[in-house]
């Protein structure tokens, strides 16, 4: 029957839409093109797989070079001709620079086919992505650093202005610089980059790194001994790093030049920075005035508690042991209706002291199982830690932001009902003291080491101290037999004896000994589950519909068992395989929390697999009618 499952991946990593690296893609087994580079931000280059590629006569280099200026917009034939030949253009240069870009065609069709340099109305187009252009890169990295220091994630804007800095070897197109619209090109651009350096060197100065910022602002005075911003924020730097008298004379020359070449005094912003130096107000440690505040702290965003928690006083004891110490990453796995959410939600109450910069809560799930998209799920997590602005929109650059928000704060957060690892890698905090307490019906094995609890049903006496709570200890107290035979008939399962007790509590007349008869012979046991718009079989629909296929397969195949214990070679009976796939089509269950082990340490043909009761009987009306019936 299941032969279709031979090259299915452990955990069903296939299905739900992420790669497990022991099973290739089968577009893995056909050759990969190789990646094209544009480098000019420097000497023009272009690199094929790491290999340069030859650019051809010094005309065709300009041409070249021009549309990688304005990349993905169209440039005019004239002014690629007065790149090419200034204001003396010949009478063949229209037929010459057809012949340049022809061949420049065949040199980029390597790697992205002919269409990628297209003629358009009165001009050429040269399409390139960000990742293959260091220009628009560097473009790319300025705007996202800006956007995390209007955030506050001042670390993180650092590291990406920091990084687009890097990205230049020299000035714009170095070797081209012949031609006077290269030269105007590289103008424009050296300003931008200037900027750039100007945004790193502030948000580096509110980290407190003024040496670093001194030093590396030496060189940018001297070319630009009239920038005045530049002027500021070296002032600053030199000050903070205690080299008053420098940064004085920095605005000493910069006063005198000014006055001498243009007959101006330094604007009143750089004046107050130079009497708060000379009057020792503008100390270290204090950020400019102009910088953006920081983010305000988060405010406690949980789960109600439950008034009526009940149990689970070992669980608890363990997490707030591994919690109540900074850094620390748990996974809470269990099956459907466990109660995880539950659990996590009390502990996270109860770790207020310890974690003082608060305690946050968002499910990577929607209420019918789906998925949440990474973006929805970054931008909620951003609006509850109160930074301001727009969450960026490229995924790495909010989950980099996320995490760089999260240094140095001694924060919880509570990620629950995660479908899969790769939906969670990117929340995970670094180093720091930043925890998280993730639940999930997977235990999330590729996560690697870190502290796991696996949740299972309530013990006999918990189950009924919860149903108690709900319907009344006395009532309880008066059929306690009957009580017992309510929860062990719902399997123990924690949210089937919330249900059954709202149940009991709205039909008060209702005898616990009738209600437990009705659960041990009722046929349609799940809709005696019922109460209000709580329903166990609304939830084990949702958790039904958010397993892959293949796994509905072999639980639809098992409940056709006759109860919930089971073997191994029962279980290769009715998936019609051999030993060696259904053990691993069963770990894969196991994994995943659809199957239990209650007897453990025993070997494969020994062990003694268990559907959750309720989960079986779910499974036993969606399977197929069993052959001769």
């Amino acid at each position: 029957m299941l032969d279709h499952l031979e090259q299915a991946p452990a955990g069903w990593a296939a299905e739900r839409g992420h790669r497990d690296p022991r099973w290739p893609r089968p577009a893995d087994r056909h050759p990969v093109a190789q990646p094209l580079r544009f480098r000019v931000l420097g000497e023009l280059s272009v690199e094929l797989g790491g290999r340069p590629l030859p650019l051809g006569p010094l005309r065709q280099r300009l041409v070249l070079g021009l549309l990688l200026c304005r990349p993905n917009a169209t440039v005019s034939t004239d002014l690629l001709t007065e790149t090419v030949w200034g204001d003396e253009p010949p009478r063949s240069a229209r037929k010459n620079l057809q012949a340049y870009v022809c061949a420049l065609r065949k040199l980029l069709a390597l790697a992205g086919g002919p269409d990628r340099l297209s003629h358009h109305a009165g001009g050429y187009q040269l399409r390139v992505d960000p990742q293959e252009l260091d220009l628009l890169r560097f473009e790319e990295l300025a705007r996202a650093g800006r956007q995390a220091s209007r955030l506050g994630a001042e670390a993180h804007a650092a590291r990406l202005l920091r990084e687009a800095l890097e990205l230049w070897s020299g000035p714009l197109l170095a070797d081209l610089g012949q031609s006077e619209i290269v030269q105007q090109e590289a103008a424009r651009h050296a300003t931008r980059r200037l900027a750039v350096q100007e945004d790193w060197a502030e948000t580096e100065l509110s980290l407190g790194h003024a040496p670093l910022v001194a030093e590396a602002l030496t060189e940018a005075g001297r070319e630009h001994p009239m920038r005045e911003r530049l002027c500021a924020a070296r002032m600053t730097a030199l000050h903070r790093s205690g080299r008053q008298s420098e940064a004085l004379a920095a605005y000493d020359d910069l006063r005198q030049l000014l006055s001498r070449q243009l007959g101006l005094r330094p604007g009143a912003a750089l004046d107050q920075l130079y009497r708060a130096i000379l009057d020792g107000a503008e100390g270290p440690g204090r950020a400019p005035a102009d910088r953006p505040p920081r983010a305000e702290r988060p405010r406690t965003v949980l789960p109600a508690g439950l008034p009526d928690f009940t149990g689970r006083h070992q669980e608890l004891a363990r997490l707030q042991e591994v919690l109540s110490r900074p850094g620390q990453a748990v996974v809470l796995s269990g099956a459907v209706g466990v109660g995880k959410t539950a659990l996590a939600a009390h502990v996270a109450h109860d770790l207020e002291r310890h974690y003082p910069d608060g305690r946050l809560t968002v499910r990577l799930c929607r209420a019918d199982g789906a998925p949440r998209h990474p973006s929805s799920v970054l931008a909620e997590l951003c609006r509850a830690t109160g930074l301001s602005g727009e969450v960026p929109e490229d995924e790495e650059e909010a989950a980099a932001l996320w995490r760089s928000w999260l240094t140095g704060r001694r924060l919880l957060v509570l990620l629950d009902d995660v479908p899969d690892e790769a939906s969670v890698r990117p929340l995970l905090p670094g180093a720091g003291p930043a925890s998280v307490l993730i639940t999930s019906r997977s235990r999330l094995a590729g996560l690697g080491p870190l502290h796991r609890l696996e949740l299972g049903p309530y013990p006999p006496g918990e189950a009924v101290e919860l149903l108690g709570r709900i319907v009344g200890p006395d009532r309880v107290a008066a059929d306690r037999v009957a009580a017992e035979r309510i929860v062990a008939a719902i399997g123990l399962l924690p949210l089937a004896v919330r249900i059954a007790g709202t149940k009991l509590a709205v039909l008060h007349r209702l005898a616990l000994a009738e209600y437990a008869a009705r659960l041990e012979e009722s046929p349609c046991l799940l809709d005696e589950l019922a109460a209000g718009d709580l329903a166990v079989r609304s939830r084990l629909a949702g958790w039904w519909a958010g397993l892959p296929e293949l796994a509905r397969s072999v639980v639809r195949s098992l409940g056709r068992l006759p109860g919930p214990l089971f073997t191994l070679e029962e279980a290769m009976a009715v998936l019609g395989c051999g030993a060696q796939l259904a053990c691993r089509v069963l770990e894969g269950l196991v994994e995943d929390s659809v199957l239990s082990c209650p007897v453990a340490e025993v070997t494969a043909h020994a062990v003694l697999y268990e559907l959750p009761p309720l989960v079986h009987v779910y499974a036993r009306e969606q399977a197929d009618p069993a052959p001769g019936k």
